[in-house]
Parts: C-alpha cells; sequence; structure tokens
C-alpha cells in the first residue's frame, strides 16, 4: 500500500542549528501517530513540511495524488470580529465544498464538536474553544489527512476526554504532536520519537505510550550492550596501537583506520545514549512538623456562584495531593487560598511557625517579561547556592537546558516551555515544606515532565498539584480533591472515584454534552408556540434520535477499521455503504434540528 505522505531521508537546519538529518516517516491509512520528543527536536518544523508549509534542505517528500491534508496549527489565529460559523464557512468554501452542502456540513461538524452557539463571535471563545475551533476548520475540509500541531496544549480534562473520542473514531489518517501522555496512551496506534539520541533521528514504535516506552526501554538495553560490546574492542584496539605497529603493510594500514573509525563510532553511539535532560530538584526544608497547613470550613464565592464550601485539609509531609475539576471550578483559587495570597470567605487556614511556601503560579507572573534570562534565574552577581553548594551560573542555566548565549535574551523572547523552566530553575533555589503548583506542566517536552513527575513523587514535603496533565497527576499523586463545578467537593483515592462521583452529579446533564447549546432547548411556552404541535414533538424527540443515530454511527466505523475484512472485498464495500448511510442520516437530522432552531428563534 502507497504512503499519504512519505518523507524519505529528510534534513532540516536554521541557520547553524540542525533539527534533523536522514529522517524517514510515512504516514498510511488508518495511521493515528503521536509525535513527541525534547523542546527543539524539530517536531514542528516536521509536521510543517508533511503539511507542505515548510520546505526540506535535503531529502524527498511525496504525497499521493489528489491528497486533501487538512493542517491545525500550534497557534491559530482567526478573525475576531466574525462567527464561529462565519469561520468555519468560509474554510469550507475554500477547500471546494459544494455550496449546497457547506450549510448542513457546517452545522454537523460544530455539533460535533460541541460548540455552544455557533453565531458566538470569535473574540469572546477562550483558548481552548479556538482550538476546537481550528480542529472544525480541518474537519469540515473533509480530509484524507489530518496534522495537527499540540492541539492537546491547555485543555482541561473534559476537553482532552472530546479530543481523544473525536481522534480515535476518525476514518481518516492523522499525525498529531502532543505531550500530553495520557491521549498518547488512548488514541494512537503510533508513537514516533524525535531525538538526535537515535541513530536515524527517530524510535518509531507500533502500539501507544505505554508499548512505545517497553520497545524504548528495550532498544535502550540493546544500545548499551552494544556500546559495551564496542568498549571491548576500541580497549584491544588502543592497547594495539600503543605498542607502535608499524604501519607498512597494506593489512598494517587498514587496522589502524579500522581503530580509528571504531574510536568514532564508539564516540557517537556513548553520545547519543548520554541525554540531556532538565534536572529538576526541589529542596525541601526538613521539617518534621506533621501538620504544614491546616484549613477548617473553607468556603469561596465569586458572585454569583460558590467554588466550594465547608472544605477540610490537612497538608503533612510527603503528601502528593492532585485537584480535580474542570475550568472554572475553584483549583487555582483554593491553591491561592493555601498560599495566602486570597482570603476565604469562611472558615480559617493555619500555617505551621515559620513556613516556608513555594507556589507556581501558571501565568508565571513571577516572570518580569522586560528582564533577562541571567536576571530571571538570579538577583545577582554570577552565581546561584543550590543545596549549599555554589554554583555559575552558566552551569546552573544548562542544569535547564540554556546555552550560554541565550543568558542575554529577554523572558519575553523565550518559548513557552523555556518560560516554565525558567520559573521552576528559580523556585528550587527556595527550600521549601510545601509546593503549590499551578499547571507547571504547561509547555513543558515530555522528558522534562517525567523529571517534574519524579521530583514532585522524591519531594520531603507536601504538593498539592494542578494539571490539566492526567497522566502526571495519577502517576505523582496519591489523594484527591475533587469539584463538579457547583460548589460541592469531595476527597477522593483515585482519578476514576471522581469521575465516577461527577458522572452521577451531572447524570441529569450527561445526556449529550454537545447538543446542550445556548438556544438549543426550548425556553417556555412563548418559543414552542412558533412550532406547530407535531413540529414540538419532531423537536422534543431530536436529541434521542441524533443520539441514537451518532450510536449507529460509531458502530459503522469501527467495523468499517475492523482489519479482518480488510481482504474480503464484499463485506468491506458493504461495511463502507453502511458507514455512508449512517453519516447521512446523522447530517439529515442535524439539518432538520437547524431548520427547526431557526424557526424557534423566528427566522422563518
Amino acid at each position: 500500500m502507497s504512503s499519504l505522505i512519505h518523507c524519505k531521508n529528510i534534513s532540516k537546519s536554521f541557520g547553524s542549528k540542525a533539527l534533523f538529518s536522514d529522517l524517514t516517516i510515512s504516514l498510511n491509512n488508518h495511521d493515528r501517530i503521536g509525535i513527541i520528543g525534547p523542546n527543539g527536536s524539530g517536531k514542528s518544523t516536521l509536521i510543517k513540511i508533511m503539511a507542505g508549509q515548510e520546505s526540506v534542505d535535503t531529502g524527498i517528500v511525496t504525497r499521493r495524488n489528489d491528497i486533501r491534508v487538512a493542517y491545525v496549527t500550534q497557534q491559530p489565529t482567526f478573525d475576531i470580529d466574525a462567527s464561529v460559523s462565519e469561520i468555519v464557512e468560509h474554510v469550507a468554501k475554500n477547500a471546494g465544498i459544494s455550496p449546497t452542502e457547506i450549510t448542513p456540513r457546517v452545522r454537523e461538524i460544530l455539533g460535533k464538536i460541541g460548540f455552544h452557539n455557533s453565531e458566538q463571535s470569535v473574540a469572546l471563545l477562550s483558548g481552548g474553544w479556538k482550538k476546537r475551533l481550528a480542529i472544525a476548520c480541518a474537519f469540515v475540509q473533509n480530509p484524507d489527512v489530518m496534522l495537527l500541531d499540540e492541539p492537546t496544549n491547555h485543555l482541561d480534562f473534559e476537553g482532552m476526554q472530546w479530543l481523544s473520542k473525536l481522534m480515535t473514531h476518525t476514518t481518516f489518517a492523522w499525525l498529531m504532536v502532543s505531550h500530553d501522555r495520557w491521549f498518547l496512551e488512548k488514541s494512537t496506534n503510533f508513537v514516533a520519537e524525535l531525538n538526535s539520541q537515535y541513530p536515524s533521528g527517530i524510535f518509531i514504535s507500533t502500539g501507544n505510550y505505554s508499548d512505545f516506552l517497553l520497545r524504548r526501554d528495550e532498544y535502550r538495553e540493546t544500545q548499551t550492550q552494544q556500546a559495551q560490546t564496542l568498549s571491548g574492542k576500541v580497549k584491544r584496539e588502543v592497547d594495539w596501537l600503543r605498542r607502535g605497529p608499524k604501519a607498512r603493510t597494506t593489512k598494517a594500514k587498514s587496522r589502524v583506520e579500522s581503530a580509528h573509525a571504531l574510536q568514532e563510532t564508539l564516540e557517537n553511539t556513548t553520545a547519543r545514549l548520554r541525554q540531556s535532560n532538565t534536572k529538576i530538584d526541589f529542596v525541601g526544608s526538613g521539617r518534621k512538623t506533621k501538620h504544614l497547613i491546616t484549613a477548617k470550613g473553607l468556603g469561596k464565592k465569586f458572585t454569583p456562584n460558590t467554588l466550594f464550601a465547608d472544605m477540610d485539609i490537612v497538608l503533612s509531609p510527603s503528601m502528593k495531593l492532585g485537584l480535580l475539576g474542570h475550568n472554572g471550578s475553584g483549583k487555582s483559587t483554593l491553591l491561592k487560598l493555601l498560599a495566602k495570597l486570597l482570603q476565604p470567605d469562611h472558615g480559617a487556614i493555619t500555617h505551621a511557625d515559620s513556613l516556608k511556601v513555594v507556589y507556581f503560579d501558571q501565568n508565571r507572573e513571577q516572570l518580569d517579561p522586560t528582564c533577562t534570562l541571567k536576571e530571571a534565574l538570579l538577583d545577582s552577581g554570577d552565581h546561584v547556592s543550590y543545596r549549599g553548594r555554589t554554583m555559575h551560573i552558566i552551569s546552573w542555566a544548562n542544569r535547564f537546558q540554556f546555552r550560554p548565549e541565550q543568558l542575554d535574551l529577554r523572558v519575553n523572547c523565550l518559548s513557552g516551555g523555556e518560560q516554565a523552566r525558567t520559573v521552576i530553575a528559580r523556585l528550587m533555589l527556595k527550600p521549601a515544606d510545601v509546593l503549590l503548583l499551578d499547571e507547571p506542566s504547561n509547555d513543558l517536552d515530555i522528558p522534562t515532565l517525567e523529571i517534574l513527575e519524579e521530583s514532585i513523587k522524591d519531594f520531603p514535603g507536601a504538593v498539592v498539584l494542578v494539571t490539566h496533565d492526567r497522566y502526571l497527576l495519577t502517576q505523582a499523586c496519591t489523594t484527591f480533591i475533587g469539584f463538579d463545578g457547583a460548589g460541592n467537593h469531595a476527597h477522593f483515592a483515585d482519578y476514576y472515584q471522581w469521575e465516577n462521583w461527577l458522572q452521577g452529579h451531572h447524570k441529569e446533564k450527561n445526556q449529550n454534552p454537545k447538543l446542550l447549546l445556548k438556544g438549543n432547548t426550548t425556553k417556555g411556552k412563548s418559543q414552542t408556540k412558533k412550532l406547530s404541535y407535531k413540529e414540538q414533538k419532531e423537536y422534543a424527540s431530536m436529541e434521542e434520535k441524533i443520539l441514537e443515530a451518532e450510536t449507529d454511527l460509531e458502530d459503522s466505523r469501527r467495523k468499517a477499521q475492523n482489519p479482518v475484512i480488510a481482504t474480503n472485498h464484499t463485506e468491506l464495500e458493504h461495511a463502507y455503504n453502511a458507514l455512508h448511510e449512517a453519516e447521512k442520516k446523522v447530517q439529515q437530522l442535524y439539518t432538520r434540528w437547524g431548520v427547526l432552531e431557526e424557526k424557534l428563534r423566528g427566522k422563518q
């Protein structure tokens, strides 16, 4: 089977910095590839090359004839004066979608993506909803391939679950850059890591993220064994060279050349195995106090919404507490209360005497964007004091993957990941009893996330963690407080208990969140009078019909993608015919639903 997109021996550099060299990767039908790698390894550049947005220095990029490629950028930009539907309709028109199909197709796609109001102004959308809009623009193009650059960034739990379900059930192939390990675990069938430590610059593993970790460990073990064997050979050849052989014969000359080649190969192999990762290690104060922070009857309200009430918390050494809840449910507010940056409306918070609290602010307000990286890393001089040891600023910066020439850069010139590492570097210099971490994982690559995870686990004091990185939460935390967004909270032993509790609280609202749209439900008799009795009955049953049709559609997709029937032409044709019929039915229901909506609003 020919590839949809095939990159063969491609290389790309920017100035003197080589991103990758002789890289080969293919995207085939039914592939769901997750791309990972350290910051600066060239992930975004690779996806731009595959999308035709960037050229290669050397190598060949081929695409199947007439292939439709949809590309979702890391930072989507839109006309803020336009509405959501206008943006998607414009993309559909430019993609060559038939004018008669644009309106129903846009309505169907926006319904799937979960927008509350298709007429909403883009200017009012949050960062997460702008990413949903970018994905809607990609879906409306009816692509054969979708390429996505970091769509998981800053999505909350609900958004991540939505994206995972959406991308798992696509009929087209896709490749996505993502650092979210939970998403990689749930949604991919290939994981590829860009990293100069591999001879080919990339390591590709079939399966999900767990499969990737297993195969990567096996690969590294093999490489280490080979390096040890090679080291033995080099030692023998070096001993031979030191005896001063006379290179008079062709055989002797050949062995001298071979010995030097072996040395070079060993140096290259050792350099690849030597990983250069951020070294994160928070300093504990060594305090033995059992109760570090105690909160009793805690309550906070931002008119008109109550975030939480009657909350009791006791933070003790070695406690790792994760806060669970959707955006706006009160997680960051609780952290600020515990840090005494806000005052509670009810209850009291008590700190142990001389308690040392380190607070990581998700907005990184500790950083002055106008100061240099050097000024951000230390207050004065050229040395920092860490764990009683003095280190030069260049060595300290190198610990966080900063090069010496970057020290004079202003903070606002640093990438999001670099700014996050800068904040962590500052906080690590402060001895702490309690770490309050608000979204420390944003913009970090997977190697840095893994080190952050271990640092949190090993920290001797208490940790309270807020993050959208579900994998980090479940690996680093041992107890949880979960919010439902309606003022209720509870304590949980794991993430899944919170999910079950949340579903119980919202059972009546959980029929189909994407259909609970503003203006999608009747608002009293004054509106329903605009519909006939028959239309009222039809409208009342529309949610149930669409739910049933979309369930049938998902079943049809699974059957069409079943590898068992891939070689049976008759069964495969029947499965795809059923899939097209199911898609058609869903589209017709959405179209009819839209007609009834417009009538309710008085547009007909």
